[in-house]
């Protein structure tokens, strides 16, 4: 009996990365910062503490276990994966990994960890997302098909949807659109599909994209979710926590939702000596180094699967 229990429990992490650059320049990508001998003086030293900081994050995203999904934002290149499965502390975990290659300038990209035991893709594609007027090209959304060890069909999402730089209002659109290249993909799986989207949307619970996902049939199980040490969101700024990373579920696996929360761990959280409070421990604060792990702290979500 305890055997099925366990085997039912299924724990997804979103988690944006802060920037997972290797020291390599990709040709025609805008990465030139994060090379040794850029403004950020990105070393290997420094990268490698960067992969073994993300894998002792990642970690400790679940006590009884390792995490079955992980989706993850801001990451650069399969070399930078690679190493941050096979070579970083998560090198015993077992993680596999599929990613996207995206047109996005500076060469970011989105990926799904996932451990094969408990999760077999069966497909997966890229979703592109054709610039509008003005909009810079973006990051493809990862889409992978996969079996659980209780046979049910997942349908994945990993998404990262274009910033506000520029403003708020004036970039709506551009996430909009995200938005509707998602929705429209999902319109296709049968209506009764078990449907995870997880990622940073660079958006609020409330906001337009958000409510129209939500239009669409999907529920944004994590929009309260709150730190088990205080923090109110994924993302602090000038004093203010905010919470634009979410994840999102078809009402197939609404009732399966078990458990949602931040990973406020201590030891990925520093003194807000400007504002008051603890604010995520990132890799740079401007341009100073400060050997941290993420400005984007973890999302945990426990599914209870039939």
């Amino acid at each position: 009996m305890l055997t099925l229990l366990l085997a039912s429990l299924l724990t997804l992490v979103e988690l944006n990365c802060e920037n997972l650059f290797d020291c390599h320049h990709d040709e025609g990508k805008q990465d030139t910062e994060w090379l040794p001998d850029g403004k950020r003086h990105w070393s290997p030293a420094r990268y490698w503490r960067k992969l073994n900081n993300l894998g002792q994050e990642i970690l400790s995203c679940r006590e009884d276990g390792l995490p079955d999904l992980v989706a993850l934002v801001e990451v650069e290149n399969d070399s930078c994966l690679f190493d941050l499965t096979h070579r970083s502390l998560l090198r015993n975990a077992g993680y596999e990994y599929l990613m996207t290659q995206s047109p996005d300038v500076r060469g970011i990209d989105v990926a799904l960890l996932y451990q094969p035991f408990s999760f077999r893709p069966i497909c997966y594609d890229y979703l592109s997302v054709q610039p509008i007027e003005g909009m810079r090209p973006t990051r493809d959304i990862l889409y992978v098909e996969g079996r659980t060890q209780n046979h049910d069909i997942l349908h994945v999402f990993v998404v990262h949807a274009p910033s506000r730089f520029g403003g708020e209002r004036a970039t709506r659109p551009n996430r909009r659109l995200v938005a509707d290249c998602l929705a429209g993909f999902i319109r296709q799986l049968p209506a009764d599909a078990k449907v995870i989207v997880a990622g940073d949307f660079n958006d609020y619970a409330d906001s337009p994209a958000l409510q129209y996902l939500a239009d669409n049939g999907l529920c944004n199980v994590t929009a309260r979710a709150k730190g088990l040490h205080g923090a109110q969101g994924t993302y602090r700024y000038e004093g203010r926590w905010e919470s634009i990373d979410h994840v999102l579920v078809s009402a197939a696996l609404k009732e399966c939702v078990q458990q949602s929360f931040v990973n406020d761990a201590p030891f990925l959280m520093e003194d807000d000596g400007r504002y008051g409070g603890v604010k995520p421990l990132r890799t740079y604060n401007g341009l100073r180094y400060q050997r941290g792990f993420s400005d984007h702290l973890p999302l945990v979500v426990r599914f209870s699967l039939p």
